[in-house]
């Protein structure tokens, strides 16, 4: 999944309060919602659907990969030639890649990639190293998640 490269939508505070109880709880209930910003259940799931379509959030179940046998994890930084938007999307199409972006420093694509073991996250490197446009990479294995939270607010 490509994500739009565009400056932020004008989101209104209604629909920013909206996203904030979602982000509190992603099973609250149209009604409950409604009745937190003053909108009736049926307004407030059609500002959710608009949100959705519109891909300014997700509603997704967040789970913890340790607990459904993904034992690693790393993000890996990738060094890319002069096409490095398109290597990047070549990179998110691998299933393991969860996370991916084009950034600045020292690599130009950070990947982030959810194994099931040392030998699942070597053949993810592989073929990661594999991918045209790739010139070099250097994994950070996970050892220990400190934090990890999606309630961030609409600030």
């Amino acid at each position: 999944m490509t994500l739009p490269s565009h400056s932020a939508q004008a989101i209104d505070e209604i629909s920013k309060e909206i996203i904030e109880q979602l982000q509190e709880d992603g099973r609250r209930s149209y009604a409950a919602i409604g009745k937190a910003v003053g909108l009736s259940e049926a307004a407030v799931r059609q500002r959710v659907q608009k949100l959705v379509e519109s891909r300014v959030m997700q509603i997704v179940a967040v789970t913890n990969p340790l607990e459904l046998g993904f034992t690693r994890q790393a993000m890996i930084s990738i060094v890319a030639n002069e096409d490095i938007s398109g290597t990047a999307d070549r990179i998110a199409e691998l299933p393991e890649v969860d996370y991916c972006l084009v950034t600045t420093g020292s690599a130009d694509i950070l990947a982030e990639v959810i194994c099931s073991s040392d030998e699942d996250l070597l053949r993810v490197i592989g073929a990661i190293r594999g991918i045209d446009g790739v010139l070099s990479t250097n994994t950070f294995t996970y050892l220990s998640l400190k934090k990890q939270e999606y309630n961030w607010g609409t600030r």
